[in-house]
């Protein structure tokens, strides 16, 4: 997980999702959480990345490792940049 500036103007992305989870669901479920806007974007190595608007870091890396409305994944293998 990671973000990008370009001014002022902050992107999120979101790569290496294990395989079983639907990305669009995922990015469906984000925006509306986190009213922010969204996409998937097919990236040579990455394959699918979710692109999110404004800096999510801190909100998406605790959807992902919440248990009771998350992907429950394991804190130790998310890996958030720039903090």
């Amino acid at each position: 997980m990671s973000t990008e500036r370009n001014g002022r103007k902050t992107l999120t992305t979101v790569q290496g999702l294990p395989k079983k989870f639907d990305q669009k669901k995922i990015l469906k479920v984000i925006k509306k959480k986190f009213a922010c806007n969204g996409t998937i974007v097919n990236d040579t190595e990455m394959g699918e990345v979710i692109q999110l608007q404004g800096d999510q870091r801190k909100d998406v890396q605790e959807f992902l490792t919440d248990k009771k409305e998350g992907l429950e994944l394991d804190a130790k293998t998310i890996k958030v940049h720039g903090f």
